[in-house]
C-alpha cells in the first residue's frame, strides 16, 4: 500500500518538515556526487551496531544522528520523504515546531537502538530516516485515527485507489513491518531494519499520549481539506 495524501490540514507552516526534507535531499544528491567513494561516506556517517556498543570516540554516537540523513537509493529515499510529506505537517502543528524536531531525532535514535540492540555485533551500516518517520506515523496514528488517507493499494496486476481510516492504514503497515522484523532478526543485521521502524513507531506513540489528552478536542476538529 502506498499512501497518496490525507484529509487533514494543519493550521501552520510546517517549517522544520520542510528543512528535514530539503535536508535529506541535499544529502542524498551528494552521495549521488561521490561516485565510487559512496561506500566509505556511508560506513562513516551510517550507524553501525558494533560501533555503538565499542565506540572509538564521539563520532561512534555521531553516526545516530548522521544515519538518519542518509539513503541507500532512489527508491529508499522517495518511499521515506512521501510519508514525511503527507503525515509529519500534522505532528510537527500538534507538538510545535522546536519540539518536533527533538521528537523526530529522539524516534530516530530509538528506531536505531533497537535494531542495534538484536544485532550488536553487526558492521553492516544501517541509514535511513524511517526509524524517526515511524515515530512520526506512531504520533500520527494516535492523535488523528479518524483521518482518511488516500492509498494506492496493488490487486495483482493492476492498482485501486481507496480511501482508509489511518488506523487502518497504519495498523496494517505496523503489522507488516512487525512480523518481517520477527523474521529478518535471523539474518544478522542486514537488509531492510524492520525493527528500527518499531521502534520508532512505539516511541512516537508514547510521545503523543499527552498531546491526545491535553488538546483531546482539538484534535478532533478537524479540518477537512
Amino acid at each position: 500500500m502506498l499512501p497518496l495524501k490525507d484529509n487533514i490540514s494543519s493550521s501552520s507552516r510546517p517549517i522544520i518538515t520542510y528543512i528535514i526534507l530539503g535536508l535529506n535531499v541535499l544529502v542524498f544528491i551528494y552521495e549521488i556526487s561521490l561516485g565510487t567513494h559512496l561506500d566509505v561516506f556511508i560506513k562513516q556517517f551510517g550507524a553501525v551496531p558494533y560501533n555503538i556498543f565499542h565506540p572509538v570516540g564521539l563520532s561512534s554516537y555521531g553516526t545516530l544522528f548522521s544515519s538518519m540523513f542518509m539513503h541507500a537509493n532512489l527508491i529508499h529515499i522517495g518511499g521515506n520523504m512521501l510519508f514525511l510529506w503527507i503525515f509529519a505537517d500534522n505532528i510537527e502543528d500538534c507538538v510545535g515546531h522546536v519540539m518536533f524536531i527533538f521528537f523526530y531525532l529522539i524516534c530516530g535514535i530509538a528506531g536505531t537502538l533497537l535494531h542495534s540492540i538484536f544485532a550488536p555485533n553487526s558492521t553492516i551500516p544501517m541509514v535511513g530516516a524511517s526509524g524517526a518517520i515511524s515515530g512520526v506515523l506512531g504520533a500520527y496514528v494516535l492523535l488523528f485515527p479518524k483521518a482518511k488517507i488516500l492509498t494506492l493499494v496493488p490487486l495483482g496486476f493492476f492498482f485501486r485507489v481507496v480511501q482508509l481510516p489511518s488506523l487502518a492504514f497504519l495498523g496494517i503497515w505496523f503489522l507488516m513491518q512487525f512480523l518481517f522484523g520477527i523474521s529478518s532478526m535471523r539474518a544478522g543485521g542486514g537488509g531492510i531494519a524492520y525493527l528500527a521502524h518499531i521502534g520508532g513507531f512505539l516511541v512516537g506513540l508514547l510521545w503523543a499520549v499527552p498531546f491526545r489528552f491535553k488538546r483531546k478536542k482539538e484534535l478532533y476538529e478537524y479540518k477537512i481539506q
